[in-house]
């Protein structure tokens, strides 16, 4: 990762902010797993900062319950019990369900087309087996349809929700008939947004984020047990 330069393009005054962006990042992408301990010195060297944008950037993760502060001993990447996760997959099923019905109201016809661009794109990984790509795209078609509902306060909501799972959610193993149970719903998200079925849509998305759970919660246990080894 780069080092970030305050005085390019970058208010000194909310370098926090920057700092807070590319913590998530490395929360999101898994780099910074369940329960690892906020190395200081490293992160501000690799930022380039000193250590005041840096701890104020580690309250921010705290308050949206990315990081849990330790007394006296800095903080860590937080962990989420399998009852938390399976209600907050729960919430997110029913905040992108709102989303799909909102979105068939307004998206346009080039955000359909962009929609559709991805998801061929991503049965093509799914075929070729690119994990990574796949779930790249995945996420993004999910938050393409959040962004078309055009209402701020239900993505800034699922903003924070997603964010603690996005990793589990976007990487979790999966068995190839689960897997290409997931590539399905998919293909059916397509004629419905075309149709601006957003009743169909969102139920089909109910059903879809559901389905998820017993995957992310293991996946999720697994994370965790290698975490508590390492403690």
């Amino acid at each position: 990762m780069n080092k970030i330069e305050p005085g390019i393009g970058i208010n000194r005054r909310y370098l926090h902010d920057e700092v807070a962006d590319r913590m998530r990042e490395l929360i999101h992408s898994g780099e910074m797993e369940p329960k690892a301990r906020v190395n200081e010195s490293e992160l501000t060297e690799r930022f380039g900062i000193s250590r005041t944008p840096l701890r104020e950037a580690i309250k921010i993760l705290a308050t949206e319950g990315l990081l849990e502060l330790l007394p006296n001993r800095g903080a860590r990447v937080a962990s989420i019990s399998q009852t938390e996760i399976e209600e907050m997959i729960e919430v997110i099923a029913g905040l992108e369900a709102t989303a799909c019905d909102l979105a068939c109201r307004t998206i346009t016809d080039a955000e359909i087309a962009a929609i559709e661009a991805k998801h061929a794109a991503m049965v093509s990984a799914w075929t070729a087996r690119e994990e990574a790509e796949y779930f790249r795209l995945n996420r993004e078609i999910h938050e393409d349809i959040m962004q078309a509902s055009r209402n701020a306060t239900l993505q800034s909501i699922y903003a924070g929700l997603s964010g603690r799972t996005q990793r589990s959610r976007y990487r979790a193993h999966q068995t190839d008939e689960q897997w290409a149970r997931a590539v399905e719903e998919h293909e059916g998200m397509i004629p419905r947004l075309q149709a601006r079925d957003g009743e169909g849509l969102a139920k089909l998305m109910r059903e879809h984020i559901r389905a998820k759970k017993p995957v992310i919660a293991a996946t999720y246990g697994e994370l965790l047990d290698v975490a508590d080894l390492a403690v």
